[in-house]
C-alpha cells in the first residue's frame, strides 16, 4: 500500500518538475533550424559568420546586399528565428526587446556521391554536399540585468570590506 503511495507522490513531482521546465522555456532566446540546403557548409559558414552576433536589424541589412548565395536562405531563417521569438515571447514588443543573433552553427549534412566520367574509362567520384544551420535569437535586455546584478553584487562586497 505504501508504494503505491511514494509512487503517485514520485509521479506528481515529476510532472511538476517537467511544467517548471516548459514554463521557463516559454520566454528566452528562440531558435530557427534550416536542414538539408544544398550548398557546401564551407560556403554557408562564410556568411554565417559574417552575421555572428549581431544585431538582427544589422545582421538583415547584410544579408540583404551581400551577394553570396547562401544569404538569402539565412536572411528567411533570421526572419523565421525573429518569428518564433514573437511567438515564444508574446508579453514582450519586438521594437523594445533588442533582438541579436546569440548562436548560429552550420553542421555538415548529407552527401550525395555521384560519378563524373573521365578519360580511359574511369570514373571521378564528385560529392555534392548539403548543410544544417541552427540559428539562435536573445533578447539584449535579460543580459543587461543580469551584469547589473552582478555589478551590484560586487559593490556589496567591496562596501563590506
Amino acid at each position: 500500500m505504501e508504494e503505491t503511495v511514494k509512487k503517485t507522490k514520485r509521479s506528481v513531482a515529476k510532472r511538476a518538475k517537467l511544467e517548471a521546465i516548459k514554463e521557463a522555456a516559454k520566454s528566452g532566446p528562440a531558435t530557427a533550424y534550416l536542414k538539408d540546403v544544398p550548398t557546401s557548409p564551407r560556403k554557408m559558414r562564410l556568411v554565417a559568420d559574417m552575421i555572428r552576433g549581431q544585431r538582427v536589424s544589422k545582421a538583415l541589412s547584410l544579408l540583404k546586399y551581400e551577394s553570396k548565395y547562401p544569404a538569402a536562405r539565412l536572411e528567411k531563417l533570421l526572419l523565421s528565428a525573429v518569428s518564433n521569438w514573437e511567438i515564444k515571447n508574446s508579453d514582450k514588443k519586438l521594437e523594445e526587446a533588442d533582438l541579436f543573433i546569440k548562436e548560429i552553427f552550420v553542421d555538415g549534412g548529407r552527401i550525395l556521391k555521384r560519378l563524373r566520367p573521365a578519360p580511359q574509362g574511369r570514373a571521378h567520384r564528385i560529392r555534392k554536399r548539403s548543410n544544417h544551420v541552427t540559428l539562435v535569437v536573445d533578447s539584449m535586455a535579460p543580459q543587461a540585468e543580469k551584469a547589473s546584478g552582478k555589478k551590484e553584487k560586487a559593490t556589496e562586497k567591496e562596501t563590506k570590506e
